[in-house]
Order: C-alpha cells, then sequence, then structure tokens
C-alpha cells in the first residue's frame, strides 16, 4: 500500500477505541494488541523504554525525555497521541515525524498480520485504530533499530494497548478528572487506572501532586515491590523566574544527590514540574547503565519543542494555541494569564468535544476573557458551536459564534490591538486545525509579499 491508501484504511477504523463495524464489541483490554504483537516478533521487547501516564503534563514530559535521551547520543523512537496535523506525528524517530514510505510499508505488514489472524479466528475483533497505530510503533521502532523508546499512554493505562511493554521506568504525571466515563468517577479510581502501568520490580518516577494520587501511586509500588521515586520528595526548587512565559529553576534532588537547573523552552510554570520528572527518569535510567548526564538533561529540556502547548504564533498581538481540554489544564491556563497577561485584553477562541466537561472549563476561562469567540473543530465528536454558546455563554462577558475555526480566528484577531492577546484552546482537534490554517495564512502572505516586491 502506498501512504494515501494507508492513511485511508487506518483512518476508516473510526475513532481511537472502537472499529464501527464491530462497535457492540469490548474493545478495552490487551488481549487483540498481545496477540498482534506475538504475529509481528514481538516488536516492543526488542527496544528499551520508558512508559508515561498521567492526565496532564504526560506528553510534554515524554517529549523532554526523549529530547533528553537525543542529546544523550541516544537514536529514539516516540510515540504520542493525538496527532494535530498529520497522523506522522506520532511516530517519530530521532526528532523526526516517520516518513510517509516508512509509515505505508510499516502498516502493510502490521495490516497483513491482522488479515492473517482474523482468517484464522485468532482474533475476536479486529484491532482499532489506536491499536494498529501501536502496534506500528513497536514495529517501526524495531526495525529501525533505534536505542531506546518513549510510549505515552493513549487513555487511562491499565487497559491501554501501550502497556503490554516491561519499561525501564514508568512515570505517572499528575492525575486529574478527564474522560470520567472510561476511567472512572474519583481521583481513586482514575489513578488506579493510570497505576496499572506500573510492573512488578519497576522503577516508578511520580510527579502527581493530590494526596489521594500519591497514596494510591504508593500503594500499588508497595504491593509490587516498585521503587517510588516521588519529585515532591526528591526536589527542592530554588530561584523560579518568569522570562517570556518560561520559567528556570535550580533544583536539588535531596535523593539522588544532584544538582541542576532546568530551563523549559515549554512556555507555563507547570512546565517545571514536567522537566523535573523527566530529569528524574532520566537520573534511574542513568543508574541503569544508560548513557545520561547532567549536561544533557540540561540540553534536552532547554531544547524541546511540543507544538500545540501554550504554542506562541504571533508577538503583536500575542497569539497562542493550546490545547486544555479538562479542568486541570484550564485551571494552569488561568495561571499563566494571570502570571503573563494582567491587565492585558485576553480574546479567547473556544472550541471542544461533546465528551468534554465544557461547562466547567469554561467557567474557569471564560470570565476572564474579554471577548469568546465559540467555534467548533473539524471533528464528528465536537459539540456544535451553537449548543455550546447555549451552555456556557451565560458565563462570557461578550460571547460570539463562529463555526468555522479560521474564521473565528480572523474574528478574534479583527478586533486585537498590538497589546491584545488571543488564545485559541479547549480541544486539540481545534489546535490542529489552526495550526495548518495559521501555516496556510503564512503561506499566503509570503507569497503576497513576494508579488509586490516583485
Amino acid at each position: 500500500m502506498n501512504y494515501e491508501d494507508s492513511v485511508r484504511s487506518l483512518l476508516a477504523l473510526g475513532r481511537e477505541l472502537a472499529a464501527p463495524q464491530q462497535a457492540s464489541v469490548q474493545k478495552f483490554g490487551l488481549e487483540n494488541i498481545t496477540i498482534l504483537s506475538a504475529e509481528l516478533g514481538n516488536p516492543h521487547r526488542a527496544v528499551p523504554c520508558v512508559h508515561i501516564a498521567g492526565t496532564n503534563g504526560k506528553g510534554s514530559t515524554a517529549a523532554m525525555l526523549e529530547s533528553i535521551l537525543r542529546a544523550s547520543g541516544l537514536r529514539t523512537g516516540l510515540y504520542t497521541s493525538p496527532h494535530l496535523e498529520r497522523i506522522n506525528e506520532r511516530i517519530r524517530i530521532t526528532g523526526e515525524d516517520i516518513s510517509d514510505e516508512t509509515f505505508a510499508a510499516v502498516w502493510t505488514r502490521v495490516r497483513a498480520s491482522i488479515e492473517s489472524l482474523m482468517a484464522a479466528g485468532k482474533l475476536a475483533a479486529h484491532p482499532t485504530y489506536f491499536e494498529c497505530l501501536t502496534a506500528m510503533a513497536f514495529l517501526a521502532f524495531a526495525e529501525q533499530r533505534v536505542d531506546f523508546a518513549v510510549y505515552e499512554v493513549g487513555l487511562g493505562g491499565r487497559l491501554d494497548a501501550t502497556n503490554i511493554v516491561n519499561p525501564e521506568v514508568a512515570v505517572i504525571t499528575p492525575v486529574d478528572f478527564d474522560h470520567e466515563n472510561f476511567l472512572g468517577h474519583s481521583i481513586e479510581e482514575i489513578v488506579g487506572e493510570k497505576a496499572g502501568i506500573i510492573k512488578s520490580g519497576a522503577c516508578v518516577v511520580s510527579s502527581s501532586e493530590r494526596p489521594e494520587a500519591r497514596a494510591v501511586i504508593a500503594q500499588r509500588c508497595a504491593a509490587l515491590g516498585a521503587r517510588l521515586v516521588e519529585v515532591d520528595h526528591v526536589w527542592q526548587i530554588e530561584n523560579v523566574r518568569a522570562s517570556d512565559g518560561c520559567y528556570s529553576a535550580s533544583a536539588i534532588s535531596t535523593e539522588l544527590s544532584r544538582r541542576i537547573t532546568v530551563e523549559p523552552a515549554l512556555p507555563g510554570r507547570f512546565q517545571i514540574r514536567n522537566a523535573l520528572a523527566a530529569a528524574t527518569a532520566s537520573y534511574l535510567l542513568e543508574e541503569r547503565g544508560f548513557p545520561v548526564d547532567d549536561g544533557a538533561i540540561a540540553r534536552g529540556i532547554a531544547r524541546v519543542r511540543w507544538p500545540g502547548r501554550l504554542e506562541r504564533l504571533s508577538v503583536q498581538p500575542a497569539v497562542y494555541l493550546d490545547g486544555t481540554h479538562n479542568p486541570a489544564g484550564a485551571r494552569e491556563l488561568s495561571k499563566f494569564w494571570e502570571e503573563n497577561f494582567k491587565g492585558r485584553r485576553i480574546l479567547l477562541v473556544y472550541g471542544a468535544m461533546r465528551d468534554k466537561a465544557v461547562d466547567e472549563i469554561a467557567g474557569l476561562l471564560f470570565p476572564r476573557a474579554d471577548s469568546v469567540i465559540l467555534t467548533e473543530p473539524r471533528q464528528p465528536r465536537a459539540i456544535s458551536a451553537p449548543l455550546l454558546a447555549e451552555i456556557t455563554g451565560h458565563l462570557a462577558v461578550q460571547s460570539t459564534v463562529v463555526r468555522e475555526p479560521g474564521e473565528a480566528l480572523e474574528r478574534a484577531l479583527g478586533t486585537a490591538g498590538p497589546d491584545d492577546a488571543v488564545f485559541a484552546t479547549g480541544s486539540l482537534y481545534l489546535v490542529g486545525d489552526l495550526r495548518s490554517y495559521w501555516s496556510e495564512r503564512l503561506g499566503k502572505t509570503i507569497s503576497l509579499a513576494a508579488k509586490v516586491s516583485s
């Protein structure tokens, strides 16, 4: 299959977790991915890895850790979800999206294995979209001979398709409410699913803040004889300072007897916690014989790029894209506004999925914005902008409905002064739509400037 055919056949499987042609079949569990990986030769066992779960910060932590390992001279693989613009973003090798050719070749092999297993009656149902992509990541990293892989959990942990790996280190980032219909309606239930990535005798890094979450993680580690290293118990942070929305911190590890200055390239004070989680995992990997040192940690954290998370597109006016899709993320965004845009006019473009806590998120963000433009990502699961207005419009000082994302952004830009700030948030799918739109917009601007100059 060529690349275009490969993408079409994957998208035909439907949503991340359920194939529409077999929607009545229970899709959660590790049986499918275990059988499929065995048919492929168990490629996930060929590459040492770190496995990262959590509600917020797991993607940023994964990106930082991969950047550290690459700065250490390792050939790296990084598997994350969802993608923003192109499906290739989910599988990265040495910091670059997997090529179209490699993507097609890997999917062709995975698809052939699925067809063989289905014909033999060895699979209860066709693997989901996410299971297929996970198998592709396992195979791509093995075939491309990466030295080390970093896997981000897709949803939960215990029953996530990535959870057949046996990691050198497991990381659990802050846990909060999200995906309650799948993971449970209490922090204890949710963190219980996340802590399902902890294996017997493992090394575990936790950057969770909630006491009830930390208690569940500690109990799980104790039951399995795993070594738990908590970021808050290990690091003493000094001299936090702001610089254009980014922060640096001098920190000393009381357990690991190390001092380091971390300067994440990613904006937001919360990235310090993610950076220290990545640094802690790196130190544990060094203890296990991997070539990581303080210089590589500092360089990796300083160089990391992670699009769509407080990503600044413009300066005057300031334009940011951020995938704030749950209440915990909304609280962090609100803090970012308070620390960096106090007294400045904020214009908010917001669009979300139907299964998100939009009323709670809107309650945290809408009253603080001078104007809210409600839109909708180009996704079947998106909540319609008019319905969003019915649910949340009363929380905004001023609200407008503009259903097309690009038009919504242009509406905000049209009323923004040079000292104002425009934030587009609510869904990573919206972020992806607007990143594509912004690229097209820049292309048109450059083309027009070239015509004028000629």
